[in-house]
């Protein structure tokens, strides 16, 4: 029998896999407070790929299944794929294997500059000015977690972990300060958008996180030889003729630029980015070529499921997602520690 570590077994195991993702995506159109037959929404899927079918479903069906369930199925699976891509890369570039993006200040940065926006400042550049605000809170928190956690010319892995709880915290601190200080009416909201979730994702707005989603999965799989050897050591990256600060910097910049994208979307889901890469490790071992995709893979099945259980545990009411990934992320994070 071929495992998946083997090379047969990884061309197997990425086709597998994108199947799994695809039936996944169908079934979860299903799933709602207004329950619809998979066969119906397999029929309207079809008619609006442009098969002709016989209609047997009502256009209430087809306006639930289609211009509501699918762009949210949709942005879960992009947001599941980008938050798991950001924390493969994270581990691997901080040999931590506790790093996400949640643990390290990164979403709590791209909450504060989401939050900017939506209380004070405004759309000032339409549909692009959630994204920008997120990505510069990222990247400034990144900034000054590794600020806070360099050490005498050195970036220790365990102080950058520290400096990003910390870090957290206080970005987290100016939030609730925004929040309490700002329009009751629009902060009600916002705490909502916090807890995490995929309720606001439209058809007009799926294209920003799926380029951004995309790219970040072209870079980071190109920057995969360089954070093997940076897994190694310093020294050995070097040797191989890879700069360790050059290709932090793009990891970080990367990293940034998805987390700011996805968090402005769906508010803060936090350790999904912690979770799956080790789900994938288990796979397909730590070479990171096999690694990000999978990973990507894997965190889009996740969420796309996590989502149908949070539709559906207190119907017609939508649980944040949010909660339930940091349910889940918490009882991992124990087991992990407990190894």
């Amino acid at each position: 029998m071929i495992g998946v570590r083997s090379a047969a077994g990884y061309r197997w195991l990425i086709p597998g896999l994108s199947a799994c993702l695809l039936v996944s995506c169908i079934m979860a159109l299903a799933f709602g407070p207004a329950g619809v037959p998979l066969d119906k929404v397999a029929g309207i899927v079809g008619e609006r790929l442009g098969l002709e079918l016989p209609m047997t479903w009502t256009q209430n069906q087809a306006h639930i299944v289609w211009l509501i369930r699918a762009p949210r199925v949709l942005l879960g699976a992009l947001v599941g794929a980008g938050l798991a891509l950001v924390g493969t890369a994270l581990q691997a570039v901080t040999r931590n294997p506790l790093a996400d993006p949640h643990l390290l200040g990164i979403s709590s940065g791209a909450a504060l500059g989401a939050v900017l926006v939506i209380l004070y400042l405004g759309e000032f550049l339409g549909v692009f000015s959630l994204p920008l605000a997120a990505f510069i809170g990222a990247a400034g928190s990144m900034l000054l977690v590794i600020a806070v956690a360099r050490r005498g010319g050195r970036l220790d892995s365990d102080r950058l972990l520290l400096a990003g709880v910390a870090v957290s915290f206080v970005l987290m601190a100016m939030v609730n300060l925004l929040l309490y200080t700002g329009d009751q009416h629009a902060a009600a909201s916002v705490v909502f958008w916090m807890l995490g979730g995929l309720g606001s994702a439209r058809w007009n707005l799926i294209w920003v996180p799926a380029v951004c989603v995309l790219l970040g999965l072209v870079a980071l799989r190109v920057m995969a030889r360089g954070l093997d050897a940076l897994m190694s050591g310093e020294q050995t990256a070097v040797s191989l003729g890879f700069s360790g600060k050059r290709l932090r910097v793009h990891v970080f910049i990367c990293t940034s630029l998805l987390t700011g994208v996805l968090v402005s979307l769906s508010g803060a889901i936090g350790f999904v980015g912690l979770m799956v890469p080790h789900m994938a490790r288990a796979l397909v071992g730590a070479q990171n070529a096999r690694l990000i995709p999978v990973s990507a893979l894997l965190g889009a099945i996740f969420l796309v499921w996590v989502d149908v259980a949070a539709r559906l545990l207190i119907a017609p009411e939508d649980l944040p997602i949010g909660i339930a990934t940091a349910v889940l992320g918490g009882i991992f994070f124990i087991l992990l520690l407990r190894r």
